[in-house]
C-alpha cells in the first residue's frame, strides 16, 4: 500500500506530505482547493504522462515521491527484471522529477528508472478511477480472469488442466515446426550434422585421453632430466665411486659393525637387526631405479606422435566440447538428432497423431470452460446490477460478453490448427450500459467518470475478495448522487477498504464520515500567492469538516449535531 507522498512544486503546490493509512483514506476539500493535484501526482508516479504545465509558477522543476509497503512476492519479478534489488521489509520507493525543458528522471529504490518501468509497477500497485488511467478493469485482456476469479472452484481445476495440456501441445507443435523445415534445410543440417560425427569418430576418442596423452609428453619431453636423475640416484645408492662409498656399502659396513658387539648386549642385537631390514629394502628400492633407468628412453617419433594426437583433442574441444567426455557427449546427441530428421516423416506422423489426441482434449476442456464461466457470468450479473441499483444506476445493465473464437470439434484436417489461447478459447469483455435505451458497449466507452468510478465501484465490491491490487483511488465518485446511494458508496468503499487500501476524493459527507483516516485539501490564500496544504483531520475538526460539507458557509450547532451523529453511525456501521 502506499505509506507516504511527498510532493513538491506541482500547481498550487510547494511542498506537501501526505501518509495514507490502510483502510479507507478520504480526500475533502473545497472546489478549486487542489484535491486533483493529488491524484496527478500519483499518476506521475505510476508512469502517467505528465505536462510542464503542472509545475508550480516560477519553478523550473516539480517531483513526487511516493513510498510503499508491498505484500511479499507481488513486484518481484519486475524488480528482479530490472535489476534493482528489493528491500527486505517489502519498502518500494519511487521517485519522478521533471522539468520546463521536458526532462524526466526516474528512480526506484534509488535506481534509475523508465517511465515505462513506472507504468509496469504501477499496474501491479494501483488502481485509478474516474480518471481513464491505470485501471485493471478497462484492459479487456484482464476481464477473463476476474470473471474465472468470481467462479466456482470448477474453472481453476479445468484451466489447471488446460494449462498442463497446453504445455505439452506447444512443446509439439515446436518439435514438429523443427522437423517440417523446407526441404533444402533439411538436407544441409543432414549434412553438417553427418560432417561433424565422422569428424570426432574419425579421431577415435576414448574417455580420459588426454589427461593420459599430457602425463606420456611430460615423461617424453623430460626424458633426458629423469634418466640423470635416476643414474645419479643409482649411483649414490649402489656403486659408489673413488671418492665416496655407496649408501648400500656404508649401511653394510655399519651393520657388520653393529653385529660385531650384539653379543655384548640385546639392545645392539636389536639396532641390527632393524639396519639389516633397512639394507633389504634399500637393495629392493636400488634395484626399482635401475630398472627405471633402464626403461628411459627419448622418442622423438613418439613424441611427434603425441603432440600430433593432442593437436586433434584440441581443435574438436574448440567445436564441440571442453573436454574427451563433452566431445563423446555431444556426438551422442547428435547422432540422435540425425536419426530423428531421417526418420523425420515417420517422427512427424507420429507428433501429429499424438497433437491431434492433444487437440481434443484442450477442445473439451475449452468447452467445459466455456460452459462454467457461462454459469458464472450469469451470476456475475445479477450480482453486479444489484449493486449498481444501490448506487442510483437503477437502469445500467451489466453484461458479461463471453465469445467462443474455436470450433465445437476437432476434424482430422483441422486438429493442429485450432489457435489455443493461454486460457482456453474465450474472449470475455464486460459491456455496460448506463441509461435505458443505450446499446451495451466497453468499460472503456463511458464518458461520465461519475458513472466509471461507480461502475467500477459496484464491480470492485463483488471481485473484492479476488482483487490483489494493494491500492485502489476513487475520484469523481460522487458525481450526480446524494441521499441514500451516497451512504451506499460510502458503505460499498468501507467494505473494499476491509481487503484494499482505498483513497478517495469526495464532496459528499456520507462518502467523507465512514474514512478510517480524514484529510483536508485547502487553498492558503495571500495577496499575490495561493497555495495548496493538506492536514489530517480527526476529533472536533473532522465534526467541523463534515458539518462544512453538509451545511456550506453556514454552519449551525443544528449541522454540527448532524455531522456527530453521522460520525458516530459511521462508527457503528464499520464496527458491525
Amino acid at each position: 500500500m502506499l505509506t507516504q507522498l511527498h510532493i513538491h512544486n506541482i500547481a498550487l503546490i510547494n511542498s506537501v506530505t501526505i501518509e495514507p493509512g490502510s483502510g479507507l483514506n478520504i480526500l475533502t476539500g473545497e472546489t478549486g482547493a487542489g484535491k486533483s493535484i493529488i491524484i496527478d501526482s500519483i499518476n506521475a508516479i505510476l508512469g502517467g504522462r505528465v505536462s510542464k504545465e503542472l509545475i508550480r509558477t516560477g519553478k523550473d522543476k516539480a517531483s513526487v515521491e511516493a513510498v510503499f509497503k508491498m505484500p511479499e512476492g507481488r513486484v518481484s519479478d519486475l524488480l528482479e527484471s530490472y535489476g534493482i534489488d528489493e528491500e527486505e521489509d517489502g519498502t518500494l520507493i519511487i521517485s519522478r522529477e521533471f522539468t520546463v525543458s521536458g526532462k524526466n528522471t526516474c528512480r526506484i529504490n534509488g535506481r534509475m528508472a523508465t517511465v515505462s518501468m513506472l507504468k509496469s509497477l504501477g499496474q501491479r500497485m494501483i488502481d485509478i478511477h474516474g480518471q481513464h488511467d491505470n485501471q485493471s478493469l478497462l484492459r479487456t485482456e484482464d476481464h477473463i480472469d476476474m470473471l474465472d476469479s468470481f467462479g466456482e472452484e470448477a474453472i481453476k481445476r479445468l484451466r489447471q488442466e488446460y494449462s498442463s495440456l497446453l504445455l505439452k501441445y506447444n512443446g509439439i507443435k515446436s518439435r514438429l515446426k523443427e522437423l517440417s523445415g523446407d526441404f533444402g534445410q533439411r538436407e544441409r543440417k543432414i549434412d553438417l550434422l553427418q560432417f561433424q560425427i565422422d569428424e570426432i569418430k574419425k579421431a577415435r576418442l576414448k574417455p580420459g585421453e588426454e589427461q593420459q596423452l599430457n602425463k606420456q609428453r611430460s615423461l617424453l619431453s623430460n626424458s633426458g632430466k629423469i634418466s640423470q636423475a635416476l643414474s645419479h640416484a643409482y649411483e649414490l645408492l649402489f656403486t659408489g665411486n673413488e671418492i665416496k662409498a655407496s649408501g648400500c656399502d656404508s649401511i653394510n659396513e655399519a651393520l657388520t659393525a653393529l653385529k660385531g658387539i650384539s653379543g655384548l648386549d640385546g639392545r645392539f642385537g636389536d639396532i641390527a637387526l632393524r639396519l639389516e631390514d633397512i639394507c633389504y629394502q634399500l637393495e629392493d628400492i636400488t634395484k626399482c631405479i635401475r630398472d627405471e633407468r633402464d626403461t628411459v628412453e627419448y622418442d622423438p617419433d613418439l613424441l611427434e606422435h603425441i603432440e600430433e594426437r593432442i593437436d586433434v583433442i584440441h581443435k574438436l574441444a574448440k567445436k564441440y566440447g571442453p573436454s574427451v567426455e563433452d566431445i563423446l557427449r555431444y556426438c551422442g546427441g547428435i547422432e540422435q538428432e540425425l536419426e530423428d530428421i531421417i526418420r523425420g516423416e515417420e517422427i512427424i506422423k507420429e507428433l501429429e497423431q499424438e497433437l491431434k489426441s492433444l487437440s481434443k482434449g484442450l477442445l473439451s476442456i475449452a468447452h467445459r470452460l466455456h460452459d462454467e464461466r457461462n454459469k458464472a457470468a450469469r451470476l456475475l450479473e445479477r450480482e453486479i446490477a444489484k449493486e449498481l441499483e444501490d448506487l442510483e444506476m437503477k437502469k445500467a445493465k451489466f453484461k458479461v460478453n463471453i465469445v467462443l473464437d474455436g470450433p465445437e470439434e476437432c476434424s482430422a484436417e483441422g486438429a493442429i490448427d485450432i489457435k489455443f489461447m493461454q486460457n482456453g478459447l474465450d474472449k470475455v469483455e464486460f459491456l455496460i450500459s448506463s441509461n435505458p435505451g443505450e446499446p451495451l458497449k466497453p468499460l472503456s466507452k463511458i464518458v461520465s467518470g461519475g458513472e466509471m468510478s461507480r461502475i467500477m465501484l459496484a464491480i470492485k465490491t463483488i471481485l473484492a475478495s479476488e482483487d490483489n491490487v494493494p491500492t485502489l483511488i476513487f475520484d469523481e465518485i460522487d458525481t450526480g448522487i446524494s441521499g441514500r446511494a451516497a451512504q451506499k458508496v460510502g458503505e460499498k468503499l468501507c467494505l473494499i477498504s476491509s481487503r484494499h487500501q482505498v483513497i478517495c476524493v469526495t464532496h459528499l459527507a456520507q462518502i467523507a464520515c465512514m474514512a478510517d483516516h480524514n484529510f483536508l485539501i485547502e487553498k492558503i490564500t495571500g495577496e499575490n500567492t495561493a497555495e495548496t496544504d493538506i492536514k489530517p483531520l480527526k476529533g472536533v475538526a473532522l465534526r467541523d469538516e463534515i458539518a462544512r460539507i453538509l451545511g456550506g458557509a453556514s454552519i449551525s450547532s443544528i449541522t454540527l449535531k448532524h455531522a456527530e451523529e453521522m460520525l458516530a453511525n459511521s462508527r457503528d456501521f464499520k464496527n458491525k
